[in-house]
């Protein structure tokens, strides 16, 4: 695990990053003559990076035009990428960043840390393969204690959601999710209740039930819950996640390339959830929090559930099954009708729901859609410029209500295709009654590429942004 300290100023001439402003640039202590002459040259002639290589000394220098904003963070963010690439190719151990400007600082060092994740869990020779890069340094005085632990938890938050989404589920099936979901409030501080199959049978959530009944592994339902002593909202906000560890579609079966092949990443939403309570746990924001978690797999069995079977929810809602691969509005459903009991705050759900929203934006943002009041939905948004985890968000028309309707039972579970992320939560909110937003983050969650500080695999992408959020709330 990378680790990210501060360190007084220093002219440290070893595996170091230079951040300059280049309206007021004039020389570097740390530079030679020769370099601070290339680097004015570079100012000229518009450059934005210059790599020096002097042996056991190897300096970057990163052009800085402007203001660090949302925008200038992001590039920072991506810079840092490619210095980590350098770093770990020529065997380095540690980084040194040099900057008059720590938020500049901050949003470098958070690029380099979150390029520097690797999944090497299931590799053999995983000593060999590791990244040598394990320590990255902040030099400059302005550097708050506070910013540097928050960085760290974060960065630490972001690694242990993308294990969980990366983690195949030959070892991760429900039981076990919640046996990670324990360790994980165990290290972070936060409780964790675990219903097994006869309390949600007892229970009678229909949904999840019904959604598993194909498997050979039991559902569970998970209650995470962090309650500061001195929580400043009187009302808990509640997180609920998609836990479906493994979707093969069920009797709507998929097909495999770049589609089930990949469908270990269903249970992205729950990774997003427990990331956030490990890192306000660990921040010790004092913001009550409650986390909400129905994990079960969508197999084939001799007993799934099929197209045209109506299902008796939580709520008591009859559902017609249309589609048994639109099952992660099924189990969410459950979880939402629960979350009435807990008179929250603001309820936000987290689910790879559907392909219609991938269709929409692509990888590039989540969909969002909800009820929450004009300022909880600018505070949010402000947090995913803040960490550019962007968002776009979709109308809750009731036009794609209608498209639930159904001749035999309340209604159904799939609307058309087109626009199909907005039925989906038009599904979902015929189980709300409070302040409630839905992030369906099919598109960004799991990456089939590289993409700068993004690795393939899991992103973790929802941790940061609801950090944001919540560390906001904290301040307010």
């Amino acid at each position: 695990m990378i680790k990210i300290k501060a360190l007084p100023k220093s002219t440290a001439k070893n595996n170091t990053v230079l951040i300059i402003d280049v309206k007021t640039f004039k020389k570097s202590e740390v530079l030679s003559t020769e370099q601070n002459t290339a680097v004015k040259n570079a100012i000229k002639s518009e450059k934005k990076n210059i790599f020096f290589h002097d042996g056991s000394f190897h300096i970057l220098v990163i052009l800085s035009e402007t203001t660090v904003n949302w925008k200038v963070s992001e590039l920072l963010r991506k810079s840092g990428a490619k210095i980590c690439t350098v770093l770990n190719e020529n065997k380095k151990e540690s980084v040194n960043i040099i900057s008059d400007d720590h938020k500049a600082s901050l949003a470098l060092a958070e690029g380099i840390a979150l390029s520097n994740y690797q999944f090497l869990k299931h590799k053999s020779d995983k000593k060999k393969l590791g990244n040598s890069l394990s320590e990255i340094n902040i030099i400059n005085t302005n550097v708050s204690k506070k910013e540097i632990a928050d960085l760290n938890i974060i960065v630490h938050a972001t690694y242990l959601t993308r294990d969980l989404v990366n983690e195949p589920f030959s070892h991760l099936n429900a039981v076990q999710l919640s046996d990670e979901f324990k360790k994980i409030g165990k290290d972070a501080g936060f409780s964790v209740e675990v219903w097994n199959e006869a309390k949600i049978e007892a229970q009678k959530m229909g949904g999840l039930l019904a959604v598993n009944k194909g498997s050979k592994v039991p559902p569970t339902f998970n209650i995470m819950e962090y309650k500061p002593k001195n929580a400043i909202n009187k009302k808990p906000y509640v997180l609920i996640g998609k836990g479906v560890v493994y979707d093969t579609g069920g009797l709507s079966l998929k097909p495999t390339p770049m589609s089930m092949d990949y469908m270990k990443c269903d249970m992205a939403g729950s990774a997003v959830v427990a990331g956030t309570l490990y890192a306000v746990a660990k921040a010790e924001l004092p913001i009550h929090i409650i986390g909400l978690v129905p994990a079960t797999d969508n197999w084939i069995g001799e007993n799934s559930y099929a197209p045209g079977d109506v299902i008796t929810m939580y709520s008591g809602a009859t559902v017609e099954v249309m589609n048994t691969d639109a099952e992660g509005r099924i189990v969410l459903a459950d979880a939402l009708h629960y979350a009435k009991k807990l008179n929250p705050e603001l309820v936000c759900d987290f689910a790879t729901l559907t392909g219609a929203a991938v269709r929409a934006i692509g990888p590039y943002a989540s969909a969002v859609l909800g009820n929450a009041s004009d300022e909880i939905k600018q505070d949010i948004f402000d947090s995913s410029y803040a960490v550019f985890e962007r968002l776009v968000e979709f109308p809750l028309w009731d036009e794609y209500a209608d498209e639930l309707k159904s001749e035999v039972a309340d209604f159904t579970n799939l609307g058309k295709g087109e626009g199909g992320q907005i039925s989906a939560a038009k599904f979902l909110e015929k189980f709300t009654d409070y302040p409630w937003m839905h992030f369906d983050i099919a598109g960004p969650a799991f990456n089939h590429a590289v993409d700068a500080y993004k690795p393939k695999g899991g992103t973790g992408v929802g941790v940061r942004l609801m950090f944001d959020f919540f560390s906001k709330k904290a301040i307010k």
